[in-house]
C-alpha cells in the first residue's frame, strides 16, 4: 500500500495511533529525502503534542536504530555497558565513570555529545586535554574498548543517521520536549553500540530539561521499558539538578576535577553519584551480586588511583595527554555580602553565567572557550560569613557589573538553616507500568 506523509501527520494530529509500517516509512523516506523537512517539522509537532504509546515509541526507536549499523563485538567474557545522562550543569560523570567501569571487567564504548545551551557537554570537556581525539572511527573505537576497556568519542554519521538529522530539525522547530521522541532519540544511539546493559541518570530541577521529579520518572520508565524490550538491561536514577554537581563549571576546570575524583579526592556529590551509577552496572552485569560489595570496590578503584590510570590510558590511545598544563583563565572571587545559609544555588542561572563567559555554545557549532568558568566554594545548607568566598570566577576578561549581579542572586542566603534535598530522588526499572506521553 503506497503511503503518504500528509496522511501519517494527519493520523497522529488526530490522536490515531501509527502501526509499525507507517512509523517506519517515515523514517526511511525522512532520511532519504522523499520528506521534507517542513513534513517532518509537522509530524514532530503532532507527536509533541498527541504523544504517542508505547509500542509507537518502541517502532519509533527500531526505524531509527535500524536506520543506520548496529556495532558487533568480538566474542568476550566483559559485558558490554554504557551510561547516559539526560544532562546537567556540571555533570562530569562519564570522565570518572567510564575509566572506573572498566577497571572491573567491563567494555564501555561511550558516545558521547557536545553541550548546548546550559548543560555543558562530555566532548568539549575532553578536548581541553591537548590532543585528545573526539572523533575515532567506529573501527577505531571498537579496538580501543577491546585494547583500553573504555573509550568517549563522539558520534559516527554510520549510527542512526535518521536521529542526526531529525534532532537537528526538533531543534529549531521547539519539538525537543517530547517524551516520545526525547526516549527514541537517546536509545537508539545507545542500543546502536551493541550493548548487554545500559544505566541512565535522568536529572530533574532547575539546571536541566526535566524540571520535576515526575517528569524525570516518566523519561526514566519510558527509557527503561524501551531497554528491556530491546533486550537491553536498564535502569535509571533520578538524581538532583537543583544545584549544579560538583564544585567546578566549565570545561577546563570540570576535567581537573573529575581527575580529582578518579584519584580519590574532589566532591562528595561527584564521587557518591559515580559510585552510585557504577552498582548499577556492576549488578546488571553481574559483576557482583550484591550494592554494598560494589561500593566498596568501586570506592577501593577511587582510592587506589586504579581508575585514575585507567583514564590517562585511554586519554593517551586518543592521542592526548593528561599531564600537559590544562589552559584556565585568570580568576576573580566573589565574597559573601551577608551572613546566614546557604539556602539555594540556582544551576540553571550559573550554567547560563558559564554560557555568557564563553564557556558554552549559544549556537549549534559555535566557538567555546574552555579555559572559562565557575568554581563554587560553598554548598546548600552551608553556614556562610559577610566576606566569605562563595565563587571563584575564571574569566578571560573581566565581567561586567549585571552579570556579577545575576551571579549573586544565582546563591541565596538566608538567616536560618534549611533541609538540603538529596542527591539521588529515585530508581527506576523497567518492573513497574510504563508511562504513556
Amino acid at each position: 500500500m503506497k503511503m503518504h506523509a500528509t496522511e501519517i501527520i494527519a493520523k497522529k494530529r488526530d490522536a490515531e495511533r501509527l502501526s509499525t509500517d507507517e512509523i517506519c516509512w517515515i523514517v526511511n523516506a525522512f532520511v532519504s529525502g522523499k520528506v521534507p523537512d517542513y513534513q517532518m517539522a509537522a509530524f514532530s509537532m503532532a507527536i509533541c503534542i498527541q504523544g504517542m504509546h508505547e509500542e509507537e515509541v518502541y517502532a519509533l526507536s527500531m526505524a531509527m536504530l535500524e536506520s543506520g549499523t548496529t556495532l558487533e563485538w568480538p566474542t568476550d567474557t566483559r559485558p558490554l555497558i554504557d551510561k547516559h545522562s539526560t544532562g546537567g550543569v556540571g555533570d562530569k560523570v562519564s570522565l570518572v565513570l567510564a575509566p572506573l567501569l572498566a577497571c572491573c571487567d567491563l567494555r564501555v564504548p561511550m558516545i558521547s555529545g557536545r553541550g548546548l545551551g546550559i548543560t555543558g557537554g562530555t566532548l568539549d570537556k575532553l578536548e581541553s586535554i591537548p590532543g585528545f581525539r573526539t572523533d575515532l572511527s567506529l573501527a577505531q573505537m571498537q579496538q580501543q574498548v577491546q585494547d583500553v576497556g573504555c573509550t568517549i568519542t563522539g558520534t559516527s554519521s554510520q549510527i542512526a543517521p535518521a536521529d542526526q538529522r531529525w534532532y537537528t530539525l526538533r531543534d529549531v522547530t521547539a519539538t525537543v520536549p517530547s517524551l516520545a521522541l526525547i526516549t527514541s532519540s537517546i536509545m537508539c544511539k545507545k542500543l546502536a553500540e551493541g550493548l548487554d546493559a545500559l544505566v541512565l541518570d535522568v536529572k530533574c530541577g532547575s539546571g536541566t530539561s526535566m524540571q520535576t521529579a515526575e517528569d524525570a520518572r516518566r523519561l526514566a520508565s519510558s527509557m527503561a521499558h524501551l531497554g528491556q524490550k530491546m533486550g537491553v538491561t536498564t535502569s535509571a536514577l533520578i538524581s538532583n539538578m537543583d544545584q549544579p554537581l560538583g564544585k567546578m563549571l566549565g570545561n577546563a576546570v570540570e576535567v581537573n576535577e573529575a581527575v580529582d575524583i578518579l584519584e580519590g579526592k574532589g566532591p562528595d556529590s561527584v564521587r557518591a553519584i559515580t559510585i552510585a551509577l557504577g552498582c548499577e552496572a556492576l549488578l546488571a552485569a553481574k559483576i557482583e551480586s550484591e550494592t554494598e560489595a560494589a561500593k566498596t570496590r568501586l570506592a577501593s578503584l577511587l582510592d587506589s588511583g586504579q581508575a585514575r590510570e585507567k583514564f590517562s590510558n585511554m586519554v593517551t590511545s586518543q592521542g592526548g595527554d593528561l599531564d600537559a598544563p590544562r589552559k584556565v583563565a585568570k580568576s576573580l572571587v566573589l565574597c559573601s555580602k551577608q551572613s546566614g545559609f546557604v539556602h539555594a544555588i540556582h544551576a540553571g542561572t550559573l550554567g547560563r553565567s558559564v554560557v555568557q563567559l564563553g564557556g558554552g555554545r549559544q549556537t549549534l557549532g559555535g566557538a567555546i572557550d574552555r579555559s572559562v568558568g565557575i568554581e563554587l566554594c560553598v554548598e546548600v545548607g552551608d553556614a556562610v560569613d559577610a566576606g566569605q568566598e562563595l565563587v571563584r570566577i575564571f574569566a578571560s576578561s573581566p565581567p561586567e557589573q549585571p552579570w556579577i549581579d545575576t551571579l549573586y542572586d544565582a546563591i541565596e542566603i538566608n538567616p536560618q538553616s534549611s533541609k538540603v534535598p538529596p542527591l539521588i530522588i529515585d530508581r527506576v526499572t523497567s518492573d513497574g507500568h510504563p508511562i504513556q506521553d
